[in-house]
């Protein structure tokens, strides 16, 4: 999931990246790589309106403000605590009651928001039900299910169901880098993830190559239910670093890297 204007991807600037001597990377494109993610990220990342804007779902009000924590440095290094000891439908759960906890859950289910589930619809809907509050969950089945039309999924060359042609890997990732803690309470936190997404079709007759992105993925928590739940979430671009000069993989390399290599369970 996934992996938007806030939740898109818009063009900043020119990069260095070289490309190979492959017919996936020198294949006539539909659109920009920079725009297509622009377009899935707003999709992907949809809280409360289907256009090309990102707005969190708000959260339920009962009173209670959680206590600003200022950002400070802190080390990126294991805790050497669990994160977690059970997983729902293979997404981690059951995180500690705890700023550490909600920080874990926040990376985890970036992770899992980002990933080609959300681009399957019976999938999509179990997710939802998974990482956020009832309410929250509620009020973004139906404006995602309209989001990902079969429109949508034909213009990321996927079919109605969200399945990549055959010979073809879709690949909709989201890896986070680090996290912040910007409120802390009882039962009520505010994580920031700073990640690297990628995105695009890996394959010997794509015309949208998998590209990457920088952005911080900002989640208000709320435990429920006996473990962190989204009520509402933002992103915004960056920070990115400059661009390097590696060469740009093949089809064929991607689309092996990403059946080979899987993902983890990110802890803090």
């Amino acid at each position: 999931m996934s992996p938007g204007d806030e939740h898109g991807y818009p063009d900043t600037g020119r990069t260095r990246t070289r490309l190979p001597e492959d017919p996936y990377a020198n294949s006539p494109r539909r659109t920009s790589s920079r725009s297509l993610v622009t377009v899935v990220g707003v999709v992907v990342l949809l809280i409360a309106a289907i256009a090309f804007a990102n707005r969190g779902t708000p959260a339920k009000d009962d009173g209670a403000k959680a206590r600003t924590v200022e950002p400070e440095a802190a080390p990126t290094a294991p805790s050497g605590t669990k994160p977690v000891g059970t997983k729902n439908t293979g997404v981690p759960t059951g995180f500690a009651h705890t700023a550490q906890g909600a920080q874990s859950a926040a990376s985890n289910y970036a992770v899992a928001l980002g990933s080609t589930s959300m681009f399957q619809r019976d999938s999509r809907h179990a997710l939802l039900k998974i990482l956020y509050t009832p309410t929250a969950a509620a009020s973004l089945q139906q404006p995602m299910d309209k989001a990902y039309s079969a429109q949508f999924l034909a213009r990321m060359g996927l079919d109605a169901q969200g399945n990549p042609p055959k010979n073809s890997t879709f690949v909709s990732r989201v890896v986070p880098i680090g996290t912040s803690v910007r409120a802390y309470d009882d039962d009520k936190a505010k994580i920031a993830v700073w990640y690297t997404g990628l995105i695009g079709m890996a394959g010997s007759d794509s015309t949208d190559p998998v590209t990457s992105s920088w952005k911080t993925w900002t989640f208000d928590l709320e435990w429920s239910g006996g473990d962190w739940k989204i009520a509402a979430d933002t992103q915004k671009d960056g920070p990115a670093p400059v661009p390097g000069d590696d060469k740009a993989a093949t089809s064929d390399e991607i689309s092996k890297a990403t059946e080979e290599y899987g993902g983890f369970t990110y802890a803090r």
